[in-house]
């Protein structure tokens, strides 16, 4: 599921709305250069004082929650913004050299009263986003507006809700998070943030490597399900982690569930009867990441057989075969490391090669 802070501390914040109790939200809105963490990130600051989640890793925290403990009693949302200069070394700052905005706002029943929607939704898995107009604008404190892809059209609404509504629904088309101007006579900048469905991990093969990779994949907040025909291996018992445990052979599963762009399947069987037929059949999905467990023997032995079954040059360029990045693993645990590594590597398009390699080439120019 996805979640506004994380799905342990969304529920705390729930209770503090529905009981009638005000607390404080700040959110990173803006990043420039280095910063420890992305747009969207979220901290809570509770009526009790209490602090979950973060927009800084740290070096921040302090004065955004400073910040937050005065804008959750006086109610006036405010715009943070923390940089690095040498003279500053040791103030408050990111020692990380980039320039983080955060807003500050308060959250209760007259400031946001579809809190407890957005929340919902989010929990259910279901796609959702929440604009807000920034400081400064004369219909700010009016703008927290939520989005569904079955909302009103944008132009069934008041002139300024229906052009939030606009640019809000583009962002939540393509899952984007970000801050966003709305021209006008007097422009009003919105943050946007979208908060779609958890990305789905499917495991071919219920053994020792699914396990593994089921718990670093529900770690990474992924959908986790676990797809096998044998009813005796593939058990709840087993895979504790996995959200879902299917028993039936794969290649149906693959062809009858309803996969995206953001869906990995990872192939970790060694037996051809299963894992051809399911690799065909994931080949006609659009799932971004699809790979396939074994040694290079093993992987060109598959991909004879995938040749003979009819796949084509463009559908074995798919493949990530063998799986995973090369560390060198050897346990379950470091294989399944290694291949959500290469999944985000995947999504991400980066190149996967060490940082301190990166920052070495950076200081040699």
């Amino acid at each position: 599921m996805s979640a506004l802070i994380s799905p342990d501390a969304d529920p705390i914040t729930l209770e503090w709305f529905t009981a009638g109790k005000a607390f404080a939200l700040a959110t990173v809105v803006d990043t420039l250069g280095s910063a420890p963490m992305p747009v969207g990130s979220t901290m809570a600051v509770g009526p009790d004082g209490s602090a979950l989640g973060s927009v800084s890793g740290g070096c921040v925290e302090g004065a955004v929650y400073e910040s937050a403990c005065e804008i959750r009693d006086s109610g006036i949302p405010r715009l943070e913004t923390f940089g690095y200069t040498d003279a500053e070394g040791f103030a408050v700052g990111l020692t990380c050299g980039g320039t983080v905005t955060v807003l500050v706002q308060r959250i209760d029943r007259d400031t946001f009263p579809d809190y407890d929607l957005l929340l919902r939704k989010a929990a259910q898995d279901r796609a959702v986003a929440w604009a807000t107009a920034l400081p400064g604008h004369p219909e700010s404190a009016a703008a927290q507006l939520i989005r569904t892809p079955d909302s009103p059209p944008p132009d069934a609404l008041p002139p300024f809700e229906g052009a939030v509504a606009r640019v809000v629904d583009t962002m939540l088309s393509v899952g984007v998070t970000g801050t966003r101007t709305l021209p006008g006579a007097t422009p009003a900048r919105l943050f946007v943030r979208s908060l779609t469905p958890a990305p789905k991990l499917v495991i071919i093969g219920a053994t020792a490597h699914a396990a593994a990779l089921s718990r670093l994949g529900r770690c990474l907040g992924m959908h986790v399900t676990v797809c096998d025909p044998r009813p005796v291996f593939a058990t709840p018992q087993r895979f504790p982690d996995a959200h879902e445990v299917v028993r039936t052979w794969p290649h149906h599963y693959l062809s009858e569930t309803r996969l995206d762009a953001a869906t990995a399947v990872c192939v970790l069987t060694h037996d051809t009867k299963v894992d051809v037929p399911a690799l065909m059949a994931a080949f006609d999905t659009p799932a971004g990441y699809i790979g396939a467990m074994g040694s290079l023997t093993t992987h060109h032995d598959r991909l004879r057989r995938l040749r003979a079954a009819g796949a084509t040059p463009r559908q074995i360029a798919r493949l990530h075969s063998p799986i995973g990045l090369d560390l060198g693993a050897r346990s379950p645990q470091d294989i399944a490391l290694s291949i959500l590594a290469e999944i985000v590597s995947s999504r991400t398009g980066a190149s996967g090669t060490p940082l301190t390699r990166s920052a070495y080439q950076s200081a040699a120019r």
